[in-house]
């Protein structure tokens, strides 16, 4: 039997300070999946097993693959440990062998633009990988600081913008909301 697959994929990018950025991407691979679309999600800069999309991924699996590229603790923009370079380079090539194989219909970089602007990859990588992409491969790039080559290059952009946050008022991320 044939997969269906997406006769033209689009470039979208999620930005800004705001909530929401992976979980439009989640929202977004859900979707696609109960469609029959294959996603393969490479989240960049994360290694917390207590994510609620990993549990998801393996009930969703093969439609849905997830893999975390990084060290349980924050990284440190102005100190960068060699291990968080290590991850971020890994991930990277991980990235390309994914988009460029063409085995699945939609791939999200999340937290990519944030491993761009803390210098852990290349900026002029992502824009050829960008451009080197299937034709029929939805790209979603997530994360803040969103360079303005990979917006103008991005056929959606969508900027979240924080308002209010209850996090001000000393609430923690929570299970099933932000984990």
């Amino acid at each position: 039997m044939t997969r269906k697959r997406l006769s033209q994929g689009m470039i979208q990018v999620y930005t800004g300070n705001g909530k929401g950025k992976t979980t439009a991407a989640l929202g977004l691979a859900c979707r696609a999946v109960g469609h029959g679309y294959k996603v393969f999600i490479i989240q960049f800069m994360k290694g917390n097993s207590e994510y609620g999309e990993l549990e998801t991924a393996k009930r969703l699996a093969p439609y849905l693959t997830i893999r975390q590229m990084g060290r349980e603790s924050f990284v440190n923009r102005e100190n960068l440990d060699p291990e968080d370079v290590k991850l971020a380079q890994e991930a990277w090539a991980l990235a390309r062998e994914v988009v460029l194989r063409g085995k699945y219909d939609i791939v999200v970089l999340d937290e990519i633009n944030v491993a761009i602007d803390f210098g852990l990859i290349r900026k002029e990588d992502v824009l050829r990988l960008m451009a080197e992409r299937p034709s029929n491969l939805e790209l979603i790039l997530t994360g803040r600081y969103a360079a303005k080559e990979i917006i103008e290059r991005a056929d959606l952009v969508t900027e979240m913008v924080e308002k209010k946050h209850y996090y001000q008022k000393g609430i923690q991320s929570r299970k099933g909301i932000e984990q």
